[in-house]
């Protein structure tokens, strides 16, 4: 009968212990969400001016002479010069989304940024341009043309 009582009182401990162990999982899992919310959240969103890359890394890795890396390191100043008056003009979004597509790989380019931004500005004019998404204003299809067997009916 002791073994019983002794038995039944330590199982009880023994799932509040891993009731207890799993609550504190639980809430550590929870500490680290803040972080996780944080870190997705692109720096470009919250910030105005141009992202700084490390050009002569990104030359580098694509040029195998120093001819090759001297245009390289040319084309990237351009556009980081190029960005730096037109960067109050992208969208949020635009910025946010292109920032990321520029740094795929590990290396980041300001050329692969303006053009992404470019393409993305080009994109939303012609959408605001024909007043919704592309293609919403549909043309009537061209009259189909006749063939030399309809002219002579």
């Amino acid at each position: 009968m002791d073994e019983i009582a002794h038995t039944g009182s330590v199982w009880p401990k023994q799932a509040d212990v891993l009731a207890h162990s799993t609550l504190l999982k639980e809430v550590e899992m929870l500490l680290h969400l803040p972080i996780v919310m944080l870190a997705t959240f692109s720096p470009i969103a919250i910030s105005d001016t141009v992202p700084k890359f490390d050009i002569a890394k990104e030359c580098r890795f694509e040029s195998e002479s120093s001819k090759a890396f001297a245009r390289c390191s040319h084309d990237e100043a351009d556009a980081l010069q190029q960005l730096e008056t037109e960067w109050p003009q992208f969208v949020g979004a635009d910025r946010s989304s292109c920032f990321a597509e520029a740094k795929v790989g590990g290396f980041a380019s300001y050329v692969e940024l303006v053009i992404c931004l470019e393409m993305a500005r080009d994109v939303r004019n012609d959408e605001t341009n024909r007043g919704g998404p592309l293609g919403a204003e549909s043309t009537p299809p061209a009259a189909p043309e006749m063939s030399v067997i309809d002219k002579h009916e």
